[in-house]
C-alpha cells in the first residue's frame, strides 16, 4: 500500500480505477477509516479514485494531538502529491467535508467539491445533539468491543436499516474494530471538528460544489447543509428525505447517482 508523509506523519492510501481518468479523492469522517467509501469507490469505478486514512485512523500513523482541520487538509495535499496528482475532485463526508472545504481554501487544488452530511462550522451552525455526543463519547463501560461499535453507530443510521441489514452491520463493525481511531485519536479529531469555522470564507471557494444532506441526520443536522448551500456560489443542493448521517451507506445508490451526475457536468 502506498504511503505519503506530511510533517513526519505517515499516511496510507489506496488507488483504484483507470490512471488516465480524472481523479476523485475521498475523505472520511470522524474516527472512520477509508472502508466507509467502498460503496462510492465501486459506484465511480470509471474514475481514478483515491481513498486514504486520516491521521489517527486505519493504516495511517497516530501522532500526538490535538489535531486541526488545517493539518488534515495538509495531509490530503501530501497524499495527492505522493500519487502524482496536481488537482482532484474532492468528496468529503462529515469531518471529511470540513477537510475538503479547508483544502479548497488553503491549497487551491480542488477541481470540485462534493460535501456530504457536513457543515461550514461557525456560530450559525447547528451543533451535534447532546444525546448523539453522549452516544459517541460516553459508551457504557460494561459493553464489549462489538457492542461499543454498534452503540456508537446507532445515531448515524436508521433503526429500520440496521434491523434489516444485520449481516452488513456486523461486517461494518469488523471494519471499524480493525481501523477506527483509538479513543485518544478520536478525541483529537473531535477537537479539530469543534474548532472548525470557514462559514465567512465560503465565498472564496470558486469551484463547483455538490451538497448532499439527509433530512433525518442525527449527527450533523440538515440545517448545516442548507447553510453550506446558501453560502457557496456554484452549488447544487440535494436533500435526501428521511436519510440519516451515514446516507452514503444507507442511500448509497442515491448518493452515487448524485455524484455521477455532478461529476459528469463539471
Amino acid at each position: 500500500m502506498p504511503t505519503a508523509t506530511n510533517d513526519g506523519v505517515r499516511l496510507s492510501y489506496e488507488r483504484d480505477g483507470p490512471p488516465e481518468a480524472e481523479t476523485v479523492v475521498f475523505v472520511e469522517g470522524l474516527g472512520y477509516g477509508r472502508w466507509m467509501w467502498r460503496w462510492q469507490q465501486r459506484g465511480l469505478a470509471e474514475y481514478d479514485t483515491i481513498r486514504w486514512d486520516n491521521r489517527g485512523t486505519g493504516d495511517s500513523e497516530t501522532p500526538e494531538g490535538p489535531y486541526s482541520i488545517g493539518e488534515m487538509a495538509g495531509d490530503l495535499a501530501a497524499v495527492i502529491d505522493d500519487a502524482g496528482v496536481e488537482s482532484a475532485h474532492v468528496v468529503g463526508a462529515s469531518m471529511g467535508g470540513m477537510i475538503a472545504q479547508q483544502f479548497a481554501l488553503d491549497h487551491g487544488r480542488a477541481d470540485s467539491l462534493a460535501l456530504l452530511c457536513t457543515t461550514p462550522g461557525g456560530p450559525e451552525a447547528i451543533p451535534t445533539p447532546e444525546e448523539t455526543q453522549e452516544r459517541i463519547f460516553d459508551v457504557p463501560e460494561e459493553y464489549d468491543e462489538r457492542e461499543r461499535r454498534r452503540y456508537k453507530m446507532t445515531p448515524a443510521m436508521t433503526a429500520s436499516y440496521m434491523e434489516a441489514n444485520d449481516d452488513l452491520i456486523e461486517r461494518i463493525i469488523d471494519w471499524r474494530i480493525e481501523s477506527d481511531a483509538s479513543d485518544r485519536a478520536l478525541a483529537w479529531q473531535a477537537e479539530a471538528v469543534e474548532s472548525f469555522d470557514v462559514h465567512d470564507r465560503l465565498g472564496e471557494i470558486d469551484v463547483p460544489a455538490l451538497v448532499v444532506h439527509g433530512t433525518a441526520d442525527g449527527v450533523v443536522p440538515v440545517e448545516n447543509g442548507r447553510l453550506l448551500a446558501d453560502a457557496l456560489g456554484d452549488v447544487e443542493y440535494r436533500e435526501l428525505d428521511g436519510a440519516p448521517h451515514l446516507c452514503f451507506i444507507e442511500r448509497a445508490d442515491a448518493v452515487n447517482d448524485a455524484l455521477r451526475g455532478f461529476l459528469t457536468d463539471v
